[in-house]
């Protein structure tokens, strides 16, 4: 098969490796070229740059593709040594084509290469989708106070033997783990309430892992009521049930990493019986009962959350950045400000502490708004800024609603609250707070990271470590690493995967549902615990599973219990996130697994090796077809061509090494009745091809692996920097490497590390002069 436009016909050169350039060089002559004897420079402009470009980056109409890749610098050598010049391979060989190869591996075959040729600068940056949501939200944060949420968990209960919850009727005090009951026509407490009447409230936080819609399912035959976040307002009022219906539902959208405030009235009355339960359904997940880990029994704050829909961000560089502005994003954040500025004058006694008759109440709105302003520009405004973003709004204008209205949009839609990097050549102490509060948090600085900067304690790599490890015991910062995990997993992949019912007939939504929850919990257990060790993401054999997932994956787990437990599985069988259930699932077919999809992302996403589309899509085989194939079998044709094998000899050894695992993550010996074969192998960027038999082999490798220690710190540094390393320094990721190996792959102290390097670096980045 031929990609080459047809007036190249004559010249045969396959598109063979991908990321690779594939060409490489197209010789035009057919005498040999000994490049011992000559400059490789000029060989290669002379007979390589018309169809390469001259610095490799393509020639429009020729050949478009950079010579750029994820290859060693010894298979680039190899691939020379065999294939080029098309027409006579033997013409470049042996330490011939390896000085090809070291010229185009360290001229600009690399990432490193390319950047030294046009080092990054730190850009110009806007906040993100997610920086917006959460910074608007946390604006008010020093009006109404923090959330207290300690490891204590459920809600504080109240029963009553009265209907109405009437003073010194109150009987018991205590925490119930979650709110889930069916009294029947029995009393809470037969000793104390009657079984008549009674009536219970329920208080606390309701914890969001994730941000996204939720739908909150009252169920009761009795009277009940719910606020969520707004405690003016009921989310569900069924005080006065009508009917039959004792189900009710409403959706209301939460910012993940934070606690919102939650009470439920709930009174039995003249009804034969007593029910009553609090349900939800998270982004990604199926309605449960809601999980005593995500309820506090301490109270919370009211918090503002934006409901102005956003245009993605762009992603296209492998992590969310806000380098780009359209027109879309102008309106949303347009947008935004007039729903923050009508949540403002709706609550603004509560914001200002001021009432409606305070003589002073005018002078109060103004203090509040110069507090808004620092706020939301994250520094103290000068005299002058107080009097452009504040004072003026409020000179000759009775209506002081309208001037609150006027500042709130002002400051919102600046360029000093929008913008997370303005590209100033010296930094202050606020600029670092705010570096650390956004790389940390995706949000503001707190009171604490404002009060170093002010006692200029954010100027030495010390001072800044000390405020990150103080950020890290934050659940924003939890929910800011449990982004990047689904990021760096795909978790996306597997939100909506379906499954053959003849061949799996037991697997239903729940079951994935249970399996991304399974993931969370595993991903939090190893990143928070004390050694905050990198490797047992890949070398763990421990599981967090309930009673289903438990019973779908033949594992043994207490059957009294109904939460997640975490259970010891066989070493041979598990290996962290390399075979976890969920992931195998996504990265599979209907009713065969992907040793390509599975490769794909070991390559890519734990390598951290650069892999391009390919040159033609190609749907896979039915395995119907061919029914007496394995997949391996099957897939080992489908990809032996030359073109495809570019790639697919990196893709496939991976992949195949999990193939223990079927569709639904389920090991298995046998596919069609033949042994499984889980050899694999893996050639480094540098060292000997690796070889490996089955999943614990792979862990094993994987979790010694420099390459994948640095892809690690690699894409972490991007996630919470949004911005490219070598902006910093060219020797960044390097010490960065190195400082997480050192650490024993300590993933909290590698977070740390990042905002070290990061947040003291001026605007201009490491290649201003």
């Amino acid at each position: 098969m031929s990609y080459l436009p047809s007036y190249l016909a004559g010249v045969r050169v396959l598109r063979l490796f991908g990321s690779l350039g594939c060409c490489l060089l197209i010789w035009l002559g057919s005498a040999a070229v000994t490049f011992g004897d000559g400059d490789v420079r000029r060989i290669y402009e002379t007979q390589c740059a018309d169809c390469h470009g001259v610095n490799g980056e393509g020639v429009a109409g020729v050949y478009d593709d950079p010579l750029s890749g994820g290859r060693s610098l010894a298979a680039l050598a190899e691939i020379i040594h065999d294939t080029m010049p098309q027409h006579d391979p033997e013409q470049c060989t042996g330490e011939d084509a390896q000085r090809v190869a070291e010229f185009i591996f360290q001229n600009f075959y690399t990432e490193e290469a390319r950047a030294m040729d046009k080092p990054p600068r730190i850009e110009l940056s806007r906040m993100t989708v997610r920086q917006y949501l959460n910074a608007a939200s946390d604006l008010f944060v020093p009006m109404i106070g923090e959330a207290r949420v300690d490891d204590q968990r459920g809600l504080t209960a109240q029963y009553y033997s009265s209907r109405n919850f009437r003073r010194g009727t109150q009987v018991i005090e205590r925490v119930d783990p979650r709110v889930d009951f069916a009294f029947g026509d029995q009393s809470p407490d037969p000793e104390n309430i009657g079984q008549e009447e009674f009536s219970i409230q329920w208080r606390g936080a309701i914890l969001a892992e994730e941000t996204g819609e939720y739908e909150l399912v009252l169920r009761s035959e009795n009277g009940a009521r719910l606020w969520v976040n707004d405690m003016d307002r009921p989310l569900i009022d069924a005080w006065v049930q009508s009917g039959d219906d004792s189900e009710n539902r409403e959706t209301i959208h939460l910012l993940g990493g934070r606690a919102y405030p939650i009470r439920i009235n709930f009174a039995k009355t003249s009804q034969e019986s007593a029910s009553i339960s609090l349900l939800w359904q998270p982004p990604r997940r199926v309605l449960e009962v809601i999980p005593t880990r995500n309820l506090s029994p301490h109270w919370a704050p009211s918090m503002l959350v934006i409901n102005t829909p956003f245009p993605p961000d762009d992603s296209s560089m492998g992590y969310e950045r806000g380098t780009s502005v359209s027109q879309a994003w102008h309106e949303a954040t347009t947008h935004a400000a007039i729903e923050v500025a009508n949540y403002v004058v709706n609550d603004l006694a509560r914001l200002a502490k001021v009432k409606e008759d305070d003589p002073q109440r005018a002078t109060g709105i103004r203090e509040f708004c110069h507090q808004f302003v620092e706020r939301a520009f994250r520094r103290p405004l000068t005299d002058e800024q107080k009097r452009f973003f504040v004072d003026t709004h409020f000179e000759g204008r009775e209506n002081l609603e309208d001037a609150v209205k006027r500042v709130v949009l002002l400051a919102l839609t600046s360029p000093r609250f929008l913008y997370t990097e303005m590209g100033r050549q010296e930094l202050d102490d606020y600029d670092v707070a705010a570096r650390l509060a956004f790389g940390l948090w995706d949000s503001l600085p707190d009171s604490a990271l404002l009060r170093a900067a002010a006692d200029g304690q954010l100027r030495t790599p010390d001072q800044v470590a000390s405020q990150a490890r103080r950020m890290l015991q934050d659940h924003r910062a939890r929910s800011k690493l449990r982004h990047f995990f689904h990021h760096w997993l795909q978790v996306h992949r597997a939100e909506d995967v379906s499954k053959d019912s003849e061949l799996f007939p037991d697997f239903e939504p729940a079951i994935l549902s249970d399996a991304m929850t399974s993931l969370d919990l595993l991903l939090d257990h190893v990143a928070w615990s004390p050694e905050s060790d990198f490797r047992q993401l890949l070398l763990t054999s421990d599981m967090f599973v309930n009673p289903r997932l438990a019973s779908f994956y033949g594992l043994t787990v207490d059957q009294d219990l109904d939460g997640f437990q975490q259970v010891s599985c066989d070493p041979q069988q598990q290996a962290g996130v390399l075979t976890h259930p969920f992931l195998m699932t996504g990265f599979a077919y209907v009713r065969v697994s992907s040793p390509i999809h599975r490769g794909v992302f070991l390559l890519r996403g734990v390598l951290g090796r650069a892999l391009r589309p390919p040159p033609v899509a190609v749907a896979p085989d039915d395995e119907t077809l061919a029914p007496s194939l394995t997949t391996r079998e099957r897939i080992a044709i489908q990809t032996r061509s030359e073109a495809c094998q570019a790639c697919h000899s990196m893709i496939n050894p991976l992949g195949f090494s999990l193939e223990h695992y079927d569709a639904v993550g389920r090991f298995r010996d046998t596919e069609r009745g033949q042994p499984i074969d889980a050899s694999g192998s893996y050639r480094p960027v540098e060292g000997e091809v690796a070889e490996f038999v089955g999943a614990r082999q792979l862990a094993e490798y994987l979790a010694d692996s420099d390459e994948v220690a640095r892809s690690f710190a690699q894409q972490l540094f991007h996630h919470l920097a949004k911005q490219p390393v070598p902006a910093y320094s060219s020797t960044n990721l390097d010490e960065l490497t190195n400082r997480f190996v050192d650490s024993d792959y300590h993933i909290q102290k590698l977070m740390v590390s990042i905002l070290t390097a990061t947040a003291l670096q001026p605007g201009g980045g490491a290649s201003e002069e």
